[in-house]
């Protein structure tokens, strides 16, 4: 699963697009311990700060592939202004259109994980 996310987004983090390979991770959008399978349109590769914030609900991506930032975070942290710089760009995804994520599994992110 790594390696294909890897490979597929080109080695580039699909919010911040930082392409330092050490800090990259495969995110799955829906979790394989709630359903999700080993799939590239179950993934997206994120910096390990981004991807631990979206895995906790704080960050989501639409849909729309864009990328949203939770109140929470703001809330529970005091902080988090990087991150709200973010809210709203668009997130860059693989040109295949079968490897891009699952609009059904964004929305099951965006509506189960995300702290709105």
């Amino acid at each position: 699963f790594r390696a294909l996310v890897t490979e597929t987004y080109e080695r580039r983090c699909a919010i911040t697009r930082e392409r330092i390979l050490p800090v990259l991770q495969a995110a799955h959008i829906r979790p394989v311990t709630a359903g999700g399978e080993h799939r590239v349109d179950n993934g997206l590769l994120l910096r390990s700060d981004v991807h631990t914030l979206f895995d906790r609900g704080y960050l989501t991506v639409t849909p729309r592939y864009q990328l949203r930032v939770s109140r929470r975070l703001r809330e529970d942290f005091d902080n988090g202004e990087y991150y709200y710089r973010m809210n709203g760009a668009e997130v860059w995804v693989p040109s295949r259109t079968d490897d891009r994520p699952n609009f059904e599994l964004l929305e099951w992110h965006g509506d189960t994980v995300y702290r709105g």
